[in-house]
């Protein structure tokens, strides 16, 4: 019987573009498993992070908006759905490997914390060694899923995560074309529910940017995808012109200054704020009110520091924290609230 997988395989040396990430060629992963008989190792990874639960958890976690009333805002899980679209109609048009594309965008986010970005500043001031969601990705992949086996996803995979983000520098187009996916739909949804929720008006962005990308979201979708196809066509590097990308980045800070930072969604941040560092204080002092798993996990940690180490005390901090964050930023919005809740309002207050 032959094996679907290598047929696959085959058909991909075949059809993709010479510079398209090959699943038979893959780096591989940091623990080697026997490959699937059906499914290219690309696939597979993009299966366990759809089946495992830090994605499940996107569904309840801020894009922007912040306890919005309505139904129809952004959550961080719709804001995956609307990345992996927009790259993989860069991955179709450009003939590059769709699994892997896929595999790299529904991962991207897995280690946003509750409250999208004001979770995340909150986590990063409060420890050593900082916060970053970009590294909490990677380290929910390798390390926090499966109560600490992590997916073992190849190589490939977890560069697109770890690099998604503007700064970033991925090693495959595949993981480029998640990269301009990302801004593209980040920017464009976030204006239209900053529409939705009457905080700007589509005139209001400054003529010089709408002339040309667009006067609608639909425009400036259709002209910011296809200036990158275009533009990255038979070219072993994506890109877009220079006008588009400077008007996509000059309508970037005008979002940062009229919603991001400066705009009325913002306003609920500094309760964010208070909440979360309670919050890490309170598990700080009761590391074990977390879950099995992460208590598992930190006395594991714990017990690898040398206990005549000059620096033990330090270290047995810093892993704490470690573990506090990884805990905290793994919770969905309602279950922070809910935990904030049991911990510091007196039960016969929270009915009010």
């Amino acid at each position: 019987m032959s094996c679907i997988r290598e047929e696959l395989e085959a058909l991909e040396r075949e059809t993709l573009s010479p510079y398209a990430a090959l699943s038979s060629e893959s780096q591989g992963r940091d623990r080697a498993e026997e490959p699937d008989d059906i499914r290219p190792c690309f696939e597979r990874d993009r299966d366990r992070i759809i089946h495992c639960k830090a994605f499940r958890r996107l569904k309840h976690k801020t894009q922007v908006f912040i306890a919005p009333e309505g139904d129809h805002y952004r959550t961080r899980l719709t804001h995956t759905l609307e990345v992996s679209q927009i790259a993989r109609t860069f991955g179709k048009a450009l003939r590059l490997n769709e699994d892997l594309i896929e595999a790299i965008a529904l991962g991207h986010d897995l280690g946003h914390t509750p409250f999208g970005h004001s979770g995340e500043h909150v986590l990063n001031s409060l420890c050593h060694e900082g916060f970053s969601h970009v590294e909490q990705s990677v380290r929910v992949v390798e390390v926090l899923e499966k109560n600490g086996q992590g997916l073992n996803l190849t190589k490939e995979v977890r560069d697109g995560i770890l690099n998604h983000r503007t700064s970033g520098h991925p090693n495959t187009l595949e993981g480029q074309a998640v990269r301009f996916a990302d801004k593209i739909a980040y920017i464009n949804h976030d204006i239209d529910d900053s529409i939705r929720a009457g905080l700007i008006r589509e005139e209001e962005i400054p003529s010089e940017i709408s002339d040309i990308l667009g006067h609608s979201v639909k425009e400036r979708l259709s002209v910011l995808i296809h200036d990158v196809i275009y533009q990255s066509k038979g070219q072993p590097l994506l890109t877009m012109s220079a006008p588009v990308e400077h008007a996509m980045q000059s309508l970037r800070e005008w979002m940062f200054t009229h919603v991001y930072i400066g705009g009325e969604a913002k306003q609920e941040e500094v309760k964010v704020r208070r909440m979360m560092t309670l919050l890490f204080q309170y598990y700080m002092e009761n590391p074990d009110s977390m879950t099995e798993e992460f208590i598992t996990m930190l006395e594991s940690n714990l017990a690898k520091i040398a206990s005549d180490d000059p620096e033990k005390e330090l270290k047995r901090q810093i892993a704490r924290e470690r573990s506090v964050c990884d805990y905290i930023a793994g919770m969905t919005d309602d279950y922070c609230i809910y935990k904030f809740k049991e911990y510091f309002v007196p039960v016969g207050w929270q009915k009010f």
